[in-house]
C-alpha cells in the first residue's frame, strides 16, 4: 500500500498567481496539484499525494497562528503518513512559510515531513535543526534536481530507514552533534587533517566553520551639513499595534515607517516588538533605542543636512544570519535608491 502524502505550496506554484494574489487563505486540493506531480513520478508507486495544501505567502506570514491552524484541521482527515513542503528555492516568505508548517506537522501530527530550499533561504537557517531541508538551487530551474532528492529522504523517513550524513542523502547540514565511536581518537584525526593541509591534499574537516562576509568600512562623509542620514534598528521599534507583525525573535520581515512629520517618538505611539530585552524602558520611551529626537535636534542646528523621511525596523533576537543579510542588501538597495549618503543602525 503506498503511503498517503500532504503537499504544501504557495499560490505561484499552485498558479493562482504571484505577489498579487499572496493574500490566499489556505485551502486543501484533492491529489497533486504543480510541483506534486513531478513528486509522485519519483515516488515511483511507493508513496501518492492524496491533497495539496495551498496557501498565499503573505496570507502565511501575516496570520501564521490562524494559518497553521486551519491547514491542520484540512489536513487530519486524511491520516496522512508524510508531509512535503515546497521545494521554495530562496523564495524567503515562502522558505519560512515551508519551514514553519513543517515543524508544526511534524509536532502535532507526528508525520515525517520534508522540505527544500536554497541554503541562503532565510527558512534554511531558522528550521535546518527542527525539519530535514533538502538543499536546492537558488531558483525555480532547479526543481528536476530537487524533486528525486526530496521524493528520496521522504520515502526513507517513512519507512523508518536511517538517514545517512547530510551529503550523502542531500540535505542542509543541521548542526545537531550525534556521538558515535570512530577508528581513530580526536588527536590522531586532527593530524591526520594537518598533514593533508599541509601537503596541499583534499580533507574533510569534522567541524566546519561559519563564514561571514568581511564588509570593507565606507567613507567618511565629507559634509555632514549636507548629508541625508536615515535610522535602522534590529531593536524592534513598530508603530503601536506592530501593525506589520514583526516576529519577537528570528525575525522573518522588517517593517518601513513614516517619520516625516514626527520629531520625536513617544511611548503613546511608538513600542519594541523585540522579545529578547526588557522592554519598559523601550516602551516608556522608544526614543532610547531609536534617537530620533537627537537626530531632529541636529537637523535644525544644522550639524546634519536632513533625516530620511522613514526609518527600517526588524527585531535581531535569533534572527538568522541569512536572514539578516537578505534584510540589509533590501534596505540598502532602497536606501541608495532615496540618495541616502549614511545611516545610524542601533541594536540594543
Amino acid at each position: 500500500m503506498a503511503y498517503k502524502v500532504i503537499h504544501y505550496i504557495n499560490q505561484f506554484f499552485a498558479n493562482i498567481g504571484g505577489e498579487e494574489m499572496a493574500h490566499v487563505t489556505p485551502e486543501m486540493r484533492e491529489g497533486a496539484v504543480g510541483p506534486g506531480l513531478g513528486l509522485n513520478k519519483e515516488f515511483k508507486g511507493e508513496a501518492e499525494i492524496v491533497a495539496t495544501v495551498i496557501c498565499g505567502d503573505s496570507y502565511f506570514n501575516e496570520n501564521v497562528e490562524e494559518a497553521t491552524k486551519t491547514i491542520i484541521n484540512l489536513m487530519k482527515k486524511y491520516e496522512a503518513d508524510l508531509f512535503i513542503a515546497g521545494p521554495a528555492f530562496n523564495a524567503g516568505r515562502y522558505g519560512t512559510a515551508c519551514g514553519t508548517i513543517s515543524k508544526l506537522v511534524q509536532d502535532k501530527l507526528n508525520i515525517p515531513v520534508v522540505t527544500g530550499m536554497y541554503i541562503e533561504n532565510p527558512g534554511a537557517d531558522m528550521f535546518k535543526k527542527e525539519v530535514y531541508i533538502i538543499e536546492t538551487a537558488n531558483a525555480a530551474t532547479g526543481m528536476r534536481k530537487a524533486l528525486p532528492k526530496m521524493a528520496k529522504l521522504a520515502l526513507k523517513l517513512a519507512k523508518g530507514e536511517e538517514i545517512l550524513d547530510y551529503k550523502t542523502e542531500g540535505y542542509i547540514l543541521r548542526g545537531i552533534r550525534k556521538n558515535y565511536f570512530a577508528d581513530k581518537i580526536g588527536a590522531e584525526r586532527a593530524v591526520d587533517m594537518l598533514i593533508k593541509k599541509l601537503k596541499g591534499e583534499d580533507f574533510q574537516t569534522e567541524y566546519p566553520m561559519p563564514e561571514f562576509d568581511r564588509v570593507a568600512p565606507g567613507a567618511a562623509i565629507k559634509d555632514l551639513s549636507k548629508a541625508r542620514i536615515a535610522l535602522v534598528t534590529s531593536g524592534g521599534i513598530v508603530p503601536i499595534g506592530n501593525p506589520d507583525h514583526v516576529e519577537s525573535s528570528s525575525a522573518s520581515k522588517y517593517g518601513i515607517y513614516d517619520i516625516n512629520k514626527v520629531n520625536n517618538l513617544t511611548g503613546r505611539d511608538y513600542e519594541t516588538a523585540h522579545g529578547g530585552y526588557d522592554p519598559v524602558y523601550a516602551n516608556e520611551e522608544p526614543d532610547r533605542v531609536l534617537p530620533l529626537d537627537v537626530l531632529r535636534d541636529f537637523e535644525k542646528e544644522g550639524m546634519i543636512g536632513s533625516i530620511h523621511p522613514y526609518f527600517y525596523s526588524t527585531v535581531g533576537n535569533g534572527t538568522a544570519v541569512r536572514s539578516a543579510k537578505v534584510f540589509s542588501e533590501e534596505i540598502a538597495d532602497k536606501l541608495i535608491q532615496d540618495d541616502v549618503d549614511a545611516v545610524i543602525l542601533t541594536s540594543t
